[in-house]
């Protein structure tokens, strides 16, 4: 404890026993006056005051050691007390006796809500986990009569059941993260591989909107975790291609940092007062709340993703030229919790 903190405490015991000290000073002022009415000698007074004195420094010096320990116990159950009560001090009389009760009685409520919350969020996440892989199989039949027959119509169906499969890889990734350090395989991969697959899966989306693709080798391996770096490439695509209505997405690695991958667009932009916010959860911005359509969660899960493993992200934009989102993919420091 520092100087601060024991000035603190050496104020808040006296404060403590405020009572008894003006107690004592009210019946040593009672004494005097006494001696001095009857004409009493003063050196009794002075003999009795200061063997009182002496007996109240030996008290106070004994009870602020029961009050600084006690102060020292309840600080350290802080970091337990959520658990478990046992190691309470033992109550020294009716009132502190009825404190503890009450504690008692609040931790039990606290475990029991948890409890009850964690067995609901639990049910939750089966249901949604159930109906997610449950929705692809129909999506997949609807996959192959839409590829019976080759027209305009089919087509236009198949992206927005393109979009729909899409939705329902995000809740299940959304679902997962809580428990994404389970789920991580961490190896070193060649990230052209990683940044290919990505392509792929949105090549008809860049033909439909007429988006030109600059991408070249990026001859770069990186340590990460393939399937949770994907989905994040594949988040920064989609915003891209969204807000992208005409031009091109480039895909590069930064000359001035090493291993980090550039993905620049033509798009719309974001305006400054929406980029220092753009990684919070929900928050849509202007854009969005034009397209009307955005949920705000997507670059949140991209950098609570990126964060477990150990890389970065940072958006550049200016209104009407375009963004470029930079993914660090250094890793310093693996979370793994």
């Amino acid at each position: 404890m520092d100087e601060n903190g024991k000035f603190k405490l050496i104020i808040s015991y006296f404060k403590f026993r405020i009572k008894e000290i003006i107690i004592f000073l009210i019946f040593s002022l009672i004494f005097t006056i006494m001696f001095f009415l009857y004409n009493l000698p003063i050196e009794p007074l002075l003999y009795g005051f200061l063997l009182c004195t002496f007996v109240g420094i030996i008290y106070i010096g004994v009870d602020f050691i029961n009050f600084y320990n006690k102060h020292k116990l309840l600080n350290n159950l802080k970091r337990e007390i959520i658990l478990n009560i046992d190691e309470l001090p033992e109550a020294k009389n009716i009132i502190e006796e009825d404190y503890n009760k009450l504690i008692s009685i609040i931790q039990k409520e606290k475990i029991r809500i948890a409890s009850e919350a964690d067995m609901a969020k639990s049910d939750l996440m089966d249901y949604y986990t159930l109906w997610a892989h449950q929705i692809k199989t129909p999506i997949a039949a609807m996959r192959l009569l839409l590829q019976s027959e080759d027209n305009e119509q089919n087509y236009e169906l198949s992206m927005e059941l393109f979009k729909i499969e899409q939705y329902v890889e995000f809740v299940l990734q959304y679902l997962r993260l809580e428990s994404m350090s389970s789920d991580l395989v961490l190896k070193e991969y060649n990230l052209d591989d990683i940044v290919k697959q990505a392509v792929r899966k949105y090549a008809k989306v860049f033909i439909r909107n007429r988006i030109k693709l600059n991408f070249n080798d990026l001859n770069c391996r990186v340590l990460t975790d393939e399937k949770w770096l994907l989905f994040v490439i594949e988040q920064i695509l989609s915003n891209g291609l969204k807000y992208t209505k005409e031009g091109s997405i480039s895909i590069y690695m930064d000359k001035d940092s090493e291993k980090t991958l550039v993905i620049e667009d033509t798009g719309i932009g974001i305006r400054p007062e929406d980029l220092p916010r753009v990684f919070e959860r929900g928050y849509t911005g202007y854009n969005g709340r034009l397209d009307k359509k955005s949920t705000g969660i997507g670059l949140y899960l991209c950098k609570k993703i990126l964060n477990k493993l150990s890389h970065n992200i940072k958006i550049e934009s200016e209104i009407d030229k375009g963004t470029k989102v930079k993914i660090d993919l250094s890793t310093i420091n693996i979370k793994i919790e």
